[in-house]
């Protein structure tokens, strides 16, 4: 209350000042010195004072409607605010220049991206409408002003701080005979609750993508667990029939079979089924499939092994040499009279590396052409877990037979979902 009065005192007092300093000039000049005018300048002066008056009160009644409350900040015609956005410079600037463009009557918007600055005019409405006593009131002796903005952000570690100032378009003095009747006081708050809308809209977003990329998650590792149970069974299920039957055939082959086969799982049950393994452990994993492979064939079965072993470490998914190479051998090597060789090479191109299982079986005539449920679950999980960054490509070798090529990058692994950690 004491604050309220103080203002409307202030205004009066300024105002009773300016007009009795007027009327003292007119009373001294050559047109009025020897009339008596001051009838006429004590009634001007006292309708004037009862403007002032009402203006002050609309005002202070009006700052209360808009804050729910009335002190020296509210009061005031300038208004300063400073927001933290918990975003990067540049897109703390994107959400304040958006603000500001979307506020009413906005115009003559100036903005430097690169000093991080912004400046605009704002047309100030009259919210009692035109005053009926014209000319009379001295709110309107200065002209209807404009309101305008400036607003610089100042980038911190993450974060923007905007500093924003809301003032009329006139010097400070004019504080002393004017009210804005709140003016700057609802655009600074307006621009305030813009910006707290676009960065609660923002975070919505994060947390609706962050949802969907668990859900996402979810459904690629279930996607992979589904696509590596297709193939490691496979393997097994062949194992066991073949060693089954050597028990009752040739004991003793069974029982290198089985040893085999314990030195495959070895290499194999350590690891998650969404877990990546290594070119390294795919290789032991792979021996231990072409030693069984080779008591089922004999000697039509042969290898040849290039891989630099600096490049055993790559990341490699699990099974995904053994499928290319079981491919060699079921379509290419088995219905072959006389069996061949599988080559596994191992090159690195840049920041990937190629793994090629190359056969010189029947080639495309009698094989497959790639769209197996092997190849195809090699393709499919190349994309689920390195998206566009992996390949497989299966092509004829020369002179005769097929190359299967993996090209995975060499980078830190993603995980089973495509990230990388």
């Amino acid at each position: 209350m004491i604050k309220s009065v103080f203002f409307v005192a202030r205004l009066v007092v300024a105002w009773f000042l300016a007009l009795l300093f007027a009327a003292l000039l007119l009373a001294n000049s050559a047109p009025f010195r020897y009339r008596d005018v001051g009838a006429g300048f004590t009634l001007l002066i006292a309708i004037a004072l009862l403007m002032v008056v009402t203006s002050a009160v609309s005002h202070l009644r009006r700052v209360r409607l808009i804050a729910g409350h009335v002190d020296s900040d509210t009061l005031g015609n300038r208004q300063r605010r400073r927001v933290e956005i918990p975003f990067e410079a540049d897109e703390a600037f994107n959400l304040l220049d958006a603000a500001i463009r979307e506020l009413p009557r906005t115009e003559e918007i100036e903005s430097a991206r690169d000093s991080l600055q912004i400046r605009a005019k704002v047309r100030r409405p009259m919210p009692y409408g035109r005053s009926t006593l014209g000319r009379l009131d001295p709110s309107t002796w200065f002209g209807h002003l404009r309101n305008q903005i400036f607003a610089t952000v100042t980038p911190g570690d993450s974060t923007g701080s905007v500093t924003l100032i809301c003032e009329p378009e006139a010097g400070a003095w004019s504080d002393w005979f004017r009210v804005d009747d709140g003016t700057n006081l609802e655009n600074a708050e307006a621009i305030t609750r813009a910006i707290s809308r676009r960065v609660a809209e923002r975070r919505r977003l994060e947390k609706l993508r962050a949802t969907q990329s668990e859900s996402e998650k979810e459904r690629t590792v279930a996607r992979l667990n589904l696509l590596h149970a297709q193939v490691e069974p496979h393997f097994l299920y062949n194992t066991l029939a073949s060693a089954q039957y050597l028990t009752r055939s040739d004991p003793a082959q069974a029982d290198q079979m089985l040893g085999h086969l314990i030195h495959y799982l070895r290499h194999s049950l350590p690891l998650t089924e969404d877990a990546l393994s290594t070119l390294g452990d795919e290789l032991e994993r792979t021996r231990a499939y072409l030693e069984i492979m080779r008591l089922r064939m004999g000697p039509r079965l042969s290898l040849q092994l290039e891989v630099p072993d600096a490049l055993r470490t790559v990341s490699l998914p699990p099974m995904m040499l053994q499928t290319l190479v079981e491919n060699a051998i079921k379509h290419g090597l088995e219905p072959k009279p006389g069996g061949g060789t599988v080559w596994i090479t191992a090159r690195r191109d840049d920041g990937a590396v190629a793994i090629t299982v190359a056969d010189d079986g029947r080639g495309f005539s009698d094989a497959s052409s790639g769209t197996g449920i092997g190849l195809k679950n090699v393709r499919e999980r190349l994309r689920l877990i390195y998206g566009a960054a992996a390949s497989l490509s299966v092509v004829s070798n020369a002179p005769e037979g097929v190359a299967s090529t993996i090209t995975v990058p060499v980078h830190a692994a993603p995980d089973a979902t495509g990230t990388t950690p």
